[in-house]
């Protein structure tokens, strides 16, 4: 480990390097469309190793570079009448979760959102039995705020916008460009709160650029994999996706109570 890279960044111990680089590789790979779950494998795991503030902390400006990859790789590629009501409704969410972060407990939140989840795979996967779900326009103010509340508080939005739009049946490539250009502006909207916290510092922001490459490099890698994927595969594959997810935050919000 370089005495300079130590001084600079958090990166203390080669353990803490290698386990961020794992992060933002997973999560790049989400950004890249490849399925929310690798996303919310970021934080948790580099809580390994550091404590989960500065987890957050360093992972918020990488996601934002990746975000900035990602639009420009699925420019073109979005739905706006997701956009037009989802958007406005994830930054109401945000604001509640701001103006509630205080006294919103983390465990609840994230039980919550897996339960939500776990319920809508086995929706899909039980559809011909039950009849399959219909998209209902009008729950995009709903699922869009609880989308913004809960990637505020526990970063945690990628089940409830899937729960309105994968019903919608996009072309892979239309989806994965819509979630990108959300994402994208709800986790432009979280960079305000988190300056006002003094969430960043100067080692903070270095850790940040050290990572730049990599983020870049897997959200390309996740981008050419979703185009080369079939519609059927990639439905398959996201509603699987929403039920790894659904339990590894049922899993997080019962161990944390």
């Amino acid at each position: 480990m370089s005495a300079a890279l130590a001084d600079w960044t958090i990166f203390a111990t080669p353990q803490m390097l290698w386990v961020t680089l794992l992060s933002v590789a997973l999560v790049g790979l989400s950004k890249g469309g490849l399925g929310g779950a690798f996303a919310l494998m970021g934080v948790p795991v580099m809580s390994l190793v550091m404590p989960p503030v500065l987890a957050a902390a360093v992972l918020l400006p990488i996601l934002l570079m990746m975000d900035a990859v990602s639009l420009w790789t699925w420019r073109g590629w979005r739905d706006g009448s997701v956009l037009r009501v989802m958007l406005p409704a994830a930054l109401i969410g945000i604001g509640i979760g701001w103006a509630t972060a205080a006294v919103t407990p983390d465990a609840v939140v994230r039980l919550i959102v897996g339960l939500v989840a776990l319920g809508f795979a086995a929706r899909a996967t039980l559809g011909r039995y039950l009849g399959q779900a219909r998209h209902d326009p009008a729950m995009g103010w709903i699922w869009g705020a609880i989308a913004g509340f809960t990637s505020f508080v526990a970063h945690a939005g990628g089940p409830p916008f899937q729960v309105h739009v994968l019903p919608k049946r996009l072309d892979p490539r239309l989806y994965t460009g819509t979630s990108v250009t959300f994402f994208a502006v709800v986790n432009a909207v979280k960079l305000g709160p988190y300056i006002a916290l003094g969430m960043f510092d100067r080692r903070v922001l270095i850790s940040a650029l050290v990572m730049l490459p990599l983020a870049v490099v897997t959200v390309r890698i996740g981008a050419v994999i979703i185009r080369r994927m079939s519609a059927s595969v990639f439905y398959g594959f996201s509603y699987a996706m929403v039920a790894v997810v659904g339990l590894k935050l049922v899993w997080d919000g019962l161990s944390a109570l």
